[in-house]
């Protein structure tokens, strides 16, 4: 079941998210952020953030928010965390393909992935799958703890 985030979800979502992020492998989140900014970040400041939730865990969470302001708040963007021990279970795309139907009845008409970290292999052959497209390359963007110095990729899709 997917739906809205409450507080109470992302504490119990907080231990997988903070494992994200200290990773360093996708996010480009302080490894050292706060409960209180984590928070803040994922639950709001978007647009609106979802949870998926089964036999009442968490297994994974998205937020929705326009990408800019003014005459490009059309175009939304997305950020999705899946808990490890659901990972490899279709989560993602199910979160993905939620978000792109909310994003349609919301009124945005194209959604962009502004950084998504080229060696993470998995989720860029999941958006490719789902239709995103990439539409540029930030060449060495993102310190990676293993890999050093990696892309960043700019993946985008039109919705209507």
């Amino acid at each position: 079941m997917i739906r809205p985030m409450t507080q109470t979800d992302f504490e119990q979502f907080w231990p997988q998210f903070e494992a994200i992020i200290r990773a360093q492998h996708t996010y480009a989140f302080d490894a050292n952020m706060s409960r209180q900014a984590a928070y803040k970040v994922w639950c709001e400041l978007p647009f609106a953030t979802f949870v998926l939730e089964q036999d009442g865990q968490i297994l994974g969470s998205y937020y929705i928010k326009p990408n800019a302001q003014g005459p490009g708040n059309h175009v939304c963007n997305c950020g999705y965390m899946v808990s490890d021990f659901a990972r490899g279970q279709g989560v993602a795309r199910c979160l993905c393909e939620h978000s792109q139907h909310y994003a349609v009845e919301h009124g945005f008409k194209a959604m962009q992935f502004n950084s998504v970290v080229s060696t993470n292999q998995v989720a860029v052959a999941l958006w490719q799958k789902l239709g995103f497209t990439t539409i540029g390359t930030i060449p060495r963007g993102y310190q990676h703890p293993k890999h050093g110095l990696v892309d960043c990729l700019i993946m985008y899709k039109w919705l209507v």
